[in-house]
């Protein structure tokens, strides 16, 4: 029986430490249509979760543009290469593809309860329309 409830406290206490992980792809084309973009627009995670972002297609990457106070952007990826970044301040951020961004290639993550406003990020080309769409999704 002690070791019953001591393995219990113990898994209980693990699940509690375990943070989710999400994949987001790199796109030249996605299944609905758009074209240079990520697998999803915007991605809500809690605070701890980690997201990869995989070059599907080449010639993509991660750069981070926006973010919540006192956050440090990490620098952009490489293009076409793997990249995981783990969230551990609650906030909105928004990124994009260096290569693509004109042409709309940028995404959100939530993570928490994010509520930093980034609707005054410069972004150029078709990025300015789909920034206005997204954030009307949030």
């Amino acid at each position: 029986m002690r070791f019953t409830l001591a393995a219990i406290l113990i898994a209980i206490g693990m699940g509690a430490a375990h943070a989710e992980d999400m994949t987001i792809d790199m796109l030249n084309k996605r299944d609905d249509g758009a074209k240079m973009v990520y697998s999803e627009d915007i991605a809500r995670i809690d605070v701890g979760d980690t997201i990869t972002w995989l070059p599907t297609s080449k010639g993509h990457n991660v750069e981070f543009i926006a973010g919540p106070d006192g956050w440090d952007a990490p620098k952009k990826s490489k293009l076409s290469k793997e990249v995981a970044i783990t969230f551990d301040t609650p906030g909105v951020y928004l990124y994009q593809c260096t290569p693509h961004k004109t042409m709309g290639m940028i995404a959100i993550v939530v993570v928490g309860d994010g509520d930093n406003d980034i609707s005054k990020t410069k972004v150029k080309g078709k990025s300015k329309k789909k920034l206005k769409e997204l954030l009307s999704e949030l």
